[in-house]
């Protein structure tokens, strides 16, 4: 049997030491602030990045570069004989094209999964590769797996403030300012592809009722047969202050009883373009194998 690893990058939420325990490996992805250049959980903490950016800083995201990504995998293959790589969903970066492409010269052995996940989602994908790895399958099999299964996941996102979707592109000024005044808080999701717009609402209560009635409806409609967390995956993830959040995982504790519910950090690569304080509930189904 191949002896086969994982590796994802940090957009999946894994720290480098979370990855250490796991037993895989975790890209750190760049980010450029004030145009220097910064690495997720190695020289940038989730502290320091939502400091820079409530003061103002300028700050991009940007794909790792080839040759890191490439080091890495040449450091892993050294002692396996294929590695699945995880990024994150090919609708919200190019780095996912950009690893396909350089997967080509590795005769096989670099298998890339474009199933479109991020966050705590992607999380659970690497979990699921570590999975169908130890039942004996290929890098090729776990990566058509995982693909087959891509929309089997949703995550639905409530934001405190309208400024950085409007810095963005994604909202008008004149949208973020009406937005604003009448305390909107629009519900986003992340399906496949891409962040888009999923519901309006008034306050926080209601945009956090209409992310987890949206999740029960969905197990009812999508998921008729779920027998619970043995089935389905409810998570919950945050940007902003940990301790804050701790709120809304008792909330989903609360509504969703029987489900062991992880939170994570979102991505901050979502971060940059949603802005601290933000609230998210994923659903992903579990792997039958």
């Amino acid at each position: 049997m191949s002896k086969i690893a994982v590796v994802t990058d940090s957009n999946s939420g894994i720290t480098q030491a979370q990855g250490r325990q796991m037993g895989i490996w975790v890209l750190p992805m760049p980010f450029y602030i004030n145009d220097e250049l910064f690495f997720e959980d190695v020289t940038l903490t989730q502290e320091e990045f939502y400091r820079r950016l409530e003061t103002g800083a300028d700050v991009k995201t940007t794909q790792p570069a080839p040759g890191d990504v490439t080091a890495l995998w040449d450091q892993v293959l050294q002692d396996y004989d294929a590695l699945v790589y995880l990024p994150m969903s090919s609708g919200l970066s190019s780095s996912c094209d950009t690893a396909i492409m350089l997967a080509q010269e590795y005769d096989g052995r670099v298998e890339v999964v474009n199933n479109q996940r991020i966050s705590v989602t992607l999380r659970r994908s690497v979990e699921d590769a570590l999975t169908l790895a130890d039942a004996g399958m290929s890098a090729q099999e776990i990566r058509e797996f995982l693909e087959r299964v891509k929309f089997d996941s949703d995550i639905y996102i409530t934001v405190d403030t309208l400024k950085y979707l409007k810095k963005g592109g994604r909202l008008t000024p004149a949208a973020a300012a009406i937005g604003t005044v009448l305390n909107l808080k629009p519900v986003l999701r992340i399906k496949g592809e891409k962040l888009d717009a999923f519901a309006k609402t008034r306050g926080w209560k209601a945009a956090k009722q209409t992310m987890i009635r949206t999740v029960q409806e969905v197990l009812s409609r999508d998921f008729p047969d779920c027998r619970g967390p043995e089935d389905i995956h409810i998570d919950a993830a945050y940007t902003g202050d940990c301790a804050q959040a701790q709120e809304w995982l008792a909330e989903l504790e609360a509504a969703f009883p029987g489900y062991p519910i992880h939170m994570d950090p979102l991505s901050l690569s979502v971060s940059c373009h949603i802005g601290p304080g933000a609230r998210a509930v994923t659903l992903s189904k579990a792997i039958q194998i």
